[in-house]
């Protein structure tokens, strides 16, 4: 007999992605404010965010919400439209708790290094979840695992490419140190994320 709330082996149950959604959306949100406190950027769409929020009155869960839109259109047509709800409520959900979270949490100002660590240790556990319940924080992360589980691809290598074009711009921007440490930053997380992410154990396309 097979129980209607079973999920196949190769499933979590409705619940089980609820928690487990939550708590990496909870973990990447928590690593922004590291960012902040350090005055730090980031890579992919995540980054620039922080680049557009730090100068102007946009918040970055706004500026955060919006730049991944576009994404969405490789996430239907490449992933299908289980995998690209989860990733609308997860963008949705970080996006509210990285602009909410500074009225409940004060971090202060932080070491680069510091802060660099903190960020990539908790982004990239908190990806990581996200990864393994069927989503992402959209933009790069659509790409890297649409990759991953069509080319063989590993999803950190993809993320770590495009955070190094990334930064090579932000030196323009950017005193050499801020770029350096936030460089240590993304490398941190990209490497929780391409040892520990296995493409033979968790498969994006739903």
């Amino acid at each position: 007999m097979i129980l209607l709330d079973t999920p196949p082996p190769d499933r979590h149950t409705i619940s089980e992605d609820v928690q487990g959604m939550m708590i990496g959306c909870t973990l990447v949100a928590l690593s922004i404010q590291f960012l902040r406190a350090s005055d730090l950027i980031t890579g992919q769409i995540a980054g620039l965010a922080l680049v557009i929020s730090y100068p102007t009155a946009i918040s970055f869960g706004l500026a955060f919400f919006v730049l991944n839109l576009p994404f969405y259109w490789l996430a239907i047509k490449q992933m299908g439209w289980r995998f690209t709800v989860k990733n609308f409520v997860a963008v949705t959900t970080m996006s509210a708790m990285a602009d909410l979270m500074p009225l409940v949490l004060t971090v202060e100002p932080l070491h680069p290094a510091v802060g660099a660590a903190l960020f990539g240790l908790c982004a990239g556990m908190g990806l990581l979840g996200l990864f393994r319940h069927g989503a992402t924080l959209g933009g790069v992360g659509i790409v890297a695992l649409w990759l991953q589980d069509t080319r063989g691809i590993k999803a950190g290598n993809t993320q770590l490419a495009f955070d190094l074009c990334v930064f090579a711009v932000a030196l323009f921007l950017f005193p050499w140190e801020i770029v350096a440490w936030s460089l240590l930053g993304a490398v941190i997380l990209n490497l929780i994320i391409t040892v520990n992410h296995r493409r033979d154990r968790y498969i994006a396309r739903s």
